[in-house]
């Protein structure tokens, strides 16, 4: 069983708690469509599918081959502390919160302070650079050219269309993403894309009423981590100190 951070805020009695909950995912429609699970343990075990048995055609009362067994791989996931000290000194709190709730306001810009930096590793976490981050998707997608989580451009890059991000869209199987995630720079380059070919992007509600931008059916989030300057060679993307006009990199989220 899991839920949203979204709500998980309605469960709190607490107001400062509800308060600090909604300060780390109004903003950020990626916590608000992560699902959050509670499990005993430091780590999380999952199977991944990796080959399934061939189908095959028979006539009547003809015997079925023996099928391969169906093979799975075994992930890990190791879990990680993330979080930093809000400390407020009780003599400031009692005496200097006429105005604002002084300990509200610190608590509220340390969760902040957590929530930029879980989207930053959510993309760029690496374990091999710091044991104490988990692995983001940049890392998790083994991006070589036989990937089929990656759609490239071209074999040194090249400007966005709109066919790419369908391409892209298409390849998350079993339904579509919850979400498009990508750098303002690329949802510029979207909307541009979406004028020029007579329509704009639909606009609908996130999960505590905000407007979002949607590309077809699918919220579009905007990561300020997200760099634009992702280098391209040979069709696989190599690094992250390349030129701005090389990438417009955009991540389905499910």
């Amino acid at each position: 069983m899991s839920t949203t951070l979204t709500e998980a805020a309605k469960l709190s009695n607490d107001v400062l708690l509800a308060g600090v909950i909604e300060t780390i995912i109004k903003d950020s429609p990626l916590l608000q469509t992560m699902p959050f699970i509670e499990i005993v343990g430091n780590a999380l075990t999952y199977n991944r599918e990796s080959a399934l048995p061939a189908a095959e055609w028979h006539a009547t009362n003809d015997d079925w081959v023996t099928s391969p067994a169906i093979n799975f791989s075994q992930q890990t996931a190791t879990l990680k502390i993330l979080g930093q000290n809000a400390d407020v000194d009780e003599y400031i709190k009692q005496t200097r919160s006429n105005v604002q709730d002084i300990e509200a306001a610190i608590v509220q810009l340390t969760a902040k302070s957590v929530k930029h930096e879980l989207e930053d590793k959510f993309l760029y976490g690496n374990s091999a650079v710091d044991a104490n981050q988990f692995d983001g998707l940049r890392k998790i997608i083994n991006l070589t050219a036989a990937s089929d989580q990656v759609i490239a451009m071209g074999a040194t890059g090249a400007t966005l269309s709109l066919s790419k991000l369908d391409e892209l869209i298409d390849a998350v199987k079993g339904g579509k993403p919850d979400l498009l995630m990508m750098s303002r720079r690329s949802r510029r380059k979207i909307n541009a894309l979406a004028r020029a070919a007579g329509n704009n992007l639909e606009v609908g509600q996130g999960k505590l009423g905000e407007f979002v931008q949607l590309y077809n059916a699918i919220p579009i989030s905007v990561n300020d981590f997200q760099l634009d300057t992702h280098a391209v060679a040979g069709s696989v993307e190599t690094a992250t100190t390349g030129g701005a006009k090389l990438s417009h990199l955009c991540h389905p989220v499910r």
